[in-house]
């Protein structure tokens, strides 16, 4: 728990009439509790869906997923596959991930590409027939709030992967959720929550304290904790 630095006051010298009446001692301001895993999950235990289908969770499952909303955010529950795409680092690269992209669909403020490594993030399905996030408030930059168990992991959407498949995060994502972060044979097959607050998005994009921020301010609201 993070507490502003005291400033210890300091001694007078004067030893004459020391009549200044001693400062009063600093507030400390103490960081609210994190809003739980638990009270999200609660909120979005009923499907409303908004999407016309449903989707995959892989190539040859089920469509089974629906995207569903209220009037604050999207929110789907699926697998998470392990996206490595964007700027290369000693693990997403071509060789530790056969499918590797060098682009992601949105880019850093400099015109990079973001770094699956680094920035926590998910990948929403290119609009389609079946559901086009543009229509609900949703774009680069919009923050997420993604459950596994008892984390909560704030990311951002920073990349869109095919039209009929939904469920993939960030390695960085996968790593601070503690699942399985390589790109072959790591993720994790359910038990995975992505809520997108509607019309919130940070910029830059890559300036995750700022999504941070932002989404435990959002889910705060979202579930109505104190």
């Amino acid at each position: 728990m993070r507490v502003q630095s005291l400033t210890l006051a300091a001694a007078s010298a004067a030893l004459l009439a020391p009549t200044t009446p001693p400062a009063a001692a600093p507030q400390m301001a103490w960081r609210e509790t994190p809003v739980r895993a638990a009270d999200l999950l609660a909120k979005v235990r009923d499907c409303t869906p908004v999407s016309r289908g449903r989707y995959r969770s892989d190539s040859g499952a089920p469509a089974d997923i629906p995207v569903c909303g209220t009037r604050d955010a999207v929110f789907w529950k699926a697998d998470m596959d392990i996206d490595c795409d964007g700027r290369p680092g000693p693990r997403c690269n071509s060789r530790t991930d056969p499918y590797f992209s060098g682009s992601t669909a949105y880019a850093q403020s400099d015109g990079r590409p973001l770094s699956a490594e680094h920035l926590p993030f998910i990948v929403v399905p290119a609009p389609s027939r079946i559901w086009d996030y543009r229509e609900h408030g949703v774009g680069g930059g919009s923050v997420v709030a993604v459950v596994f168990r008892d984390r909560v992991q704030y990311a951002v959407v920073g990349d869109t992967g095919p039209q009929d498949i939904i469920g993939e995060a960030s390695y960085a994502t996968a790593k601070a959720l503690g699942i399985r972060a390589d790109p072959q044979g790591g993720g994790t097959p359910s038990g995975v929550t992505y809520i997108v607050f509607k019309n919130a998005r940070v910029s830059p994009i890559e300036d995750h304290a700022a999504a941070v921020t932002t989404g435990e301010r959002l889910a705060r609201q979202f579930t109505g904790a104190r």
